[in-house]
């Protein structure tokens, strides 16, 4: 079908609609899965619980299709412990531009593999995905703590803190961790793969004091966490409903820490800057762990030495406005502008920004 700006692409583009693509079969003896590429995450995950208690990484949005996810990275909260959503590929079926329909592995048109898993949009369509799968998590805590009163300045030292703690080379992988900055103020949330006993020998109370309110809910159930996070999701985007909608990216890895200096400038801007809507999120989002043990070279996905992420994205009511991607670009700006080589960071190809300049090298 032909689209139009707002709904996927731009005039005369060509979107392939894949839903139909829905196979599933899970191999008992491998726990090796094969899933259709028009199958959503949502129904990905419940495919895999029912076929035998088996997971992969991948990221919170159910709404969202394995086919672009997993051949772009595909990210999530438990990617530190298994890596990303295209880690977990053995194999695949692709269309290519000339036509032909070919399967793909490590050893078999391994060219093509290497392209898919990581770009795979510049170099054809999947059908299907022979998947690696990892046996449920068993207790998992969410924790979360919130910073409500005061301006975006007075919680630039709690975010020091913050990346003092996910830098720590010896953070075990069982953690996984953000910073949400929202209109109403800063969250600190996450997951901790492990109990109750282990979490609390953490002392995250200590870490963060000066919270306006703090959570943490116990899971035992894999689909239960998986909803959780989903439920967050929506409540950020509004469970997948249709509204403009502006992004920026950027990487960072343990190099390129953010100096306090800049920190406090990007809080401070937030304190001063016009928003030009009330529906902005501003997210640094813990990854590395087995994400990084990947080399550069064995994929096309380009950043393997990412220690966390900033995504920041604004939603339209009704409509986008020019002031609010101002400001989306002005948090980038003020931190490339405050570190050393902040030319070269990276944005993730997940954050669709088609207004950035030779995007291709980003």
């Amino acid at each position: 079908m032909l689209t139009s700006p707002g709904i996927g692409g731009t005039d005369g583009a060509v979107v392939i609609d894949l839903k139909h693509f829905q196979k599933f079969e899970m191999d008992k003896d491998t726990w090796i899965a094969t899933a259709g590429s028009g199958t959503l995450l949502g129904d990905l995950t419940t495919r895999m619980h029912n076929a035998g208690h088996r997971a992969m990484a991948h990221g919170t949005c159910p709404q969202v299709g394995i086919g672009g996810h997993a051949t772009i990275g595909g990210l999530g909260p438990s990617s530190r412990l298994w890596g990303a959503a295209l880690d977990h590929i053995i194999e695949m079926e692709v269309v290519l531009a000339d036509s032909r329909i070919v399967r793909c592995d490590s050893t078999n048109n391994s060219d093509i593999f290497w392209a898919l898993k990581g770009a795979g949009a510049s170099f054809g369509i999947v059908t299907e995905f022979v998947l690696r799968t990892e046996p449920e998590p068993g207790e998992m805590v969410q924790y979360s703590y919130s910073f409500t009163v005061g301006s975006y300045a007075s919680m630039a030292s709690t975010f020091k803190t913050w990346q003092r703690f996910v830098a720590d080379p010896k953070l075990t992988r069982k953690f996984t961790s953000e910073v949400i900055i929202t209109e109403v103020g800063m969250i600190i949330s996450g997951t901790y793969f492990g109990s109750k006993e282990e979490y609390d020998e953490f002392d995250m109370d200590a870490r963060f004091p000066g919270n306006n309110d703090k959570k943490t809910v116990v899971f035992r159930d894999w689909l239960g966490m998986v909803a959780h996070w989903a439920e967050v999701e929506g409540l950020r985007l509004g469970g997948g409903l249709a509204a403009p909608i502006y992004t920026k990216s950027l990487t960072f890895n343990g190099c390129d820490l953010i100096p306090d200096k800049v920190i406090d400038d990007v809080f401070g801007y937030l304190d001063k800057v016009k928003k030009g809507t009330l529906i902005w999120f501003v997210i640094f989002d813990l990854q590395g762990g087995k994400v990084n043990d990947v080399g550069q070279a064995e994929t096309s996905y380009a950043h393997r030495d990412a220690l966390f992420y900033l995504q920041s994205y604004a939603v339209g009511v009704p409509k986008l406005t020019g002031k609010t991607k101002i400001f989306l670009r002005g948090i980038n700006d003020t931190i490339r502008a405050g570190m050393p080589g902040g030319e070269d960071f990276g944005a993730y190809a997940g954050y669709v920004d088609p207004e950035l300049v030779d995007g291709q090298k980003e």
